[in-house]
């Protein structure tokens, strides 16, 4: 069976969303994970620094990934997908950066495919019953300390990783994929078509961070699961 080789911006959330995910929803399936441990705009500046870098040269020389990888080279792995943060409250955050990292980054079997969380990884559990999920939005480029906002706003059954059920998977999957959906051509149901992570920022930037400096809470690991399965096995998953 071929590797595949998750990449994250940080280790300690997106290690416990990644047991769950594989867990439930992306089962039998050989996936290794580590971390890049610094932020998308890091990772363009170490390219932009060196045309010839290579994802995964760079990951393993990585401290916190010598022992994961040490065993591996490229070819072990089939597929590359990394998950970052939109982070626009950060210091080095641009978004001509980001454009350029998803036009880089837009081919799982070559440097890997990047998919953004809208403001932060968190973003998968800010959801409840009494949110208006579809709408929901917050400030694009302030520090508005999100993971305290999700812990303060979220449904008590999405703040553990660790005890999401299928069910809850499901939900999550269909409510961002709808969202997905909504920000791109304004219907707010489940799709039966992928987006492009270009096209979505392409959308964020123009309704929202350009009109009034906010972002769409959206999360990139529904969309990854969607363009993973494709429409027809992705909706027996969630049926």
């Amino acid at each position: 069976m071929s590797n595949i080789l998750f990449v994250f911006e940080g280790e300690k959330t997106e290690d416990q969303i990644v047991t769950s995910f594989t867990k439930h929803v992306f089962k039998d399936r050989s996936v290794i994970t580590c971390a890049f441990c610094a932020e998308i705009y890091q990772l363009h500046r170490a390219l932009a620094d060196d045309g010839d870098l290579d994802t995964f040269s760079l990951l393993k020389n990585i401290p916190n990934n010598k022992e994961i990888l040490k065993d591996f080279n490229r070819d072990d792995f089939a597929e590359i997908y990394l998950f970052f943060d939109y982070d626009g409250h950060s210091t080095l955050a641009s978004d001509d950066a980001l454009f350029k990292m998803l036009e880089i980054f837009d081919e799982e079997t070559d440097l890997g495919k990047l998919y953004i969380s809208y403001p932060m990884v968190e973003s998968i559990k800010h959801f409840s019953d009494e949110l208006d999920f579809k709408n929901l939005k917050v400030e694009a480029k302030e520090n508005i300390k999100y993971k305290k906002l999700v812990s303060e706003e979220a449904g008590k059954i999405y703040l553990q990783f660790s005890k999401y059920t299928m069910e809850i998977w499901k939900s999550l999957l269909i409510t961002h994929l709808s969202k997905m959906n909504y920000i791109v051509t304004d219907n707010y149901i489940l799709p039966n078509q992928s987006f492009t992570q270009g096209k979505i920022f392409e959308n964020q930037k123009e309704k929202y961070i350009e009109k009034d400096s906010t972002i769409s809470v959206l999360s990139g690991f529904p969309i990854f699961m969607f363009d993973y399965f494709g429409f027809t096995k992705f909706s027996k998953i969630i049926g």
